[in-house]
């Protein structure tokens, strides 16, 4: 979003149940090129941690009118609003809608959004249950602040922290973040991005308040725990090559083998590359997941299709997450087979399709790291690592599909990640964790094996 880049935006978090999202709101607009300050109410704190918030903005959370932190000479309040291209409150309770309609400076966010400058856009995200959105007092403070300038992102249907069903529910991180940078584009006079769409803003969230709220409380540790740690978890300039999901074998024009493989572990593994600042290649076989922005999509049928494609690039990581076909027809049939034709037994000659894995083995250049996964029996887990590592892999990932939070298809999964130190194995069992987290976990892994390689001590060990 180009509208965000270089743009300096305040960010006003109260206290409402909604304020969960904050991290997420502060890693988009990061990941926007948005610098940012935040600020919040007390009663915020007991819905999300400064210390989260503040190392996610990469500032010092203003929380109080008299931390020293923040003061800067004095008068901060002032500085930060000056400083400011737009402010944004998300989630704005009840308490602060009113204090914002009539000019109450009775906490540091009401008190910085009386502090903008006529021209600074102000834009609110109420959240609060139905009843206290439809109260006559809330309507008139969403008018006041409208005639005052304001712009108001209206409450979402949906299932609300109460338990019941109504208008009251915060937008999700996404639709907050593509409001602003409407509004910023608007502003500017600037052409608004062919990305930005309406349909895009006013999009309803499909998961329960539940799931959200554990989604994107592991999505913004993820991103705390990235950024706390700084470039050391970093890809930039890296060349990572992701393939994912299953392979199709034709049998003839409309049948096909295959396997289960839904391709979330392949397409989490490469949005985090990604967000760590790689270029992505992703030679997918064929999935229903959305394309990932900023990767670059191979689509691909077949195991050989797949081999052709993995061939063409040159690559530091590699990561063979898909799930390839082990064999194929060896003469598929060029037309659809009819039933007569078939019999009541159908024997086909199968050979074996390319390695793939071997074959980015055979491939893997001084210094890169090569990633293979293993899927076993929770019996056999073991008997992938030295599978792997005969076809040159650097980093095994073990997972059983017979294992509960494991395998294919699932949103979550179970993973062992064995690395090869001074030719032993080494393994790091991690517990059931959304694919995302887990492609965090295996990406740690790789980057501390790049940094070894580069570090001339521990390479020449």
């Amino acid at each position: 979003m180009e509208e965000l880049a270089g743009k300096r935006i305040l960010l006003g978090v109260c206290g409402s149940i909604a304020a969960y999202k904050a991290p997420l709101v502060v890693r988009l607009l990061r990941q926007a090129g948005a610098e940012l300050r935040v600020a919040m109410t007390p009663s915020a704190r007991h819905f999300v941690s400064p210390l989260v918030l503040g190392n996610l903005a990469g500032e010092p959370v203003a929380d109080d009118m008299f931390d020293e932190r923040v003061q800067h000479g004095g008068s901060w309040h002032i500085h930060w609003a000056q400083w400011a291209d737009a402010m944004l409150v998300a989630p704005c309770s009840a308490h602060t809608l009113a204090s914002l309609a009539h000019g109450a400076c009775d906490s540091v966010v009401a008190c910085l959004a009386l502090a903008l400058p006529p021209a600074t856009p102000l834009v609110v995200a109420p959240a609060m249950d139905t009843t206290m959105w439809e109260h006559p007092a809330t309507a008139r403070n969403v008018e006041q602040l409208r005639r005052d300038g304001a712009i108001v992102i209206e409450p979402e249907e949906g299932e609300l922290a109460s338990g019941l069903w109504g208008t009251g529910r915060m937008p999700e991180p996404e639709t907050l973040v593509r409001h602003l940078a409407l509004v910023l584009a608007e502003r500017s006079g600037h052409r608004r991005s062919p990305h930005l769409r309406v349909e895009d803003v006013t999009a309803r969230p499909t998961r329960s308040l539940g799931d959200a709220v554990e989604h994107d409380r592991l999505t913004a540790e993820i991103e705390l725990s990235t950024l706390k740690a700084g470039t050391a978890t970093r890809l930039d300039g890296k060349t990572v090559l992701v393939t994912a999901g299953p392979t199709r074998e034709a049998l003839d024009a409309v049948r096909f083998i295959s396997n289960r493989s839904s391709g979330k572990m392949g397409y989490a593994l490469a949005e985090a590359a990604r967000d760590r600042g790689a270029r992505v290649v992703l030679v997918s076989g064929p999935v229903v997941l959305p394309v990932p922005d900023g990767v670059e999509l191979v689509r691909v049928e077949s195991a050989q299709q797949m081999s052709e494609a993995v061939a063409r690039y040159r690559w530091d990581v590699a990561i063979a997450a898909a799930a390839v076909a082990d064999y194929m027809p060896a003469e598929p049939y060029s037309g659809k087979l009819k039933r007569r034709q078939l019999g009541e037994r159908l024997a086909i000659e199968l050979v074996r399709t390319p390695d793939v894995l071997a074959q980015l083995g055979s491939a893997k250049r001084p210094g890169a790291v090569l990633v293979g996964f293993a899927l076993e029996s929770s019996e056999q887990l073991d008997s992938g690592i030295e599978k792997l590592r005969q076809r040159g892999c650097d980093i095994a990932v073990l997972n059983a599909f017979d294992a509960p939070d494991s395998g294919f298809e699932g949103d979550t999964n179970t993973i062992v990640v064995v690395t090869f130190e001074g030719g032993q194995p080494h393994r790091h069992s991690y517990p059931p964790s959304p694919k995302r987290v887990c492609a965090e976990y295996i990406l740690d892994r790789v980057v501390a094996l790049l940094s070894s390689s580069r570090d001339p001590e521990t390479s020449s060990g």
